[in-house]
């Protein structure tokens, strides 16, 4: 596993009974540190600039740019507050490494069943959808594929319902996402 961010390291132990703000990954929690200091800095700045432009163009009542770039400034604050509850007390995790079923932390290659010429696809199999692996797309542990997911082992097949319809596909290979 990756080495603690050096802010996380000489932190105080949690209480016992108090659970995590997140559990994260080292690369996770780096990529949602840099997101809300970016939200935080040149994201405010730029709905500010917005927010005087749109002013400028007159009776705030009818004016539709005023209106998004307000509606844009409380999604972007609500996803700050989210990312920041998150950085709070993050558990640092990593993947096991010697697993024998699939789990969070787990770069997952399925087949579809139902195409005529599948092609494989690979997923990260992860806590937050904040997580990232490169040449995969995330897909969280509480979502249909990735609930369906939870515990198979290579040749299970994996039957999910989604609103396209109902999937199938066949675990080919698992292994351990380390960044």
């Amino acid at each position: 596993m990756s080495e603690h961010p050096e802010e996380l390291r000489d932190r105080e132990p949690r209480p016992a009974g108090q659970k995590p703000s997140a559990n994260l990954t080292v690369d996770a929690y780096q990529r949602l540190k840099a997101e809300v200091e970016e939200l935080e800095t040149n994201g405010r700045q730029r709905v500010a600039e917005r927010l005087l432009a749109a002013r400028e163009l007159g009776d705030l009542k009818e004016n539709g740019e005023y209106d998004a770039a307000k509606n844009d400034q409380g999604l972007m604050e609500s996803k700050i507050r989210k990312i920041r509850a998150m950085l709070r007390d993050p558990e640092i995790v990593g993947a096991p490494i010697h697993a024998t079923e699939v789990g969070p932390g787990m770069l997952v290659t399925v087949r579809p069943l139902d195409e005529d010429d599948p092609e494989d696809e690979t997923y990260l199999l992860a806590e937050h959808a904040e997580e990232r692996a490169k040449g995969a797309r995330t897909v969280t542990t509480t979502s249909p594929l990735g609930s369906a997911l939870m515990g198979a082992v290579v040749g299970t097949e994996v039957l999910y319902e989604a609103p396209g319809g109902n999937f199938r596909y066949r675990v080919v290979a698992f292994e351990p996402y380390t960044g």
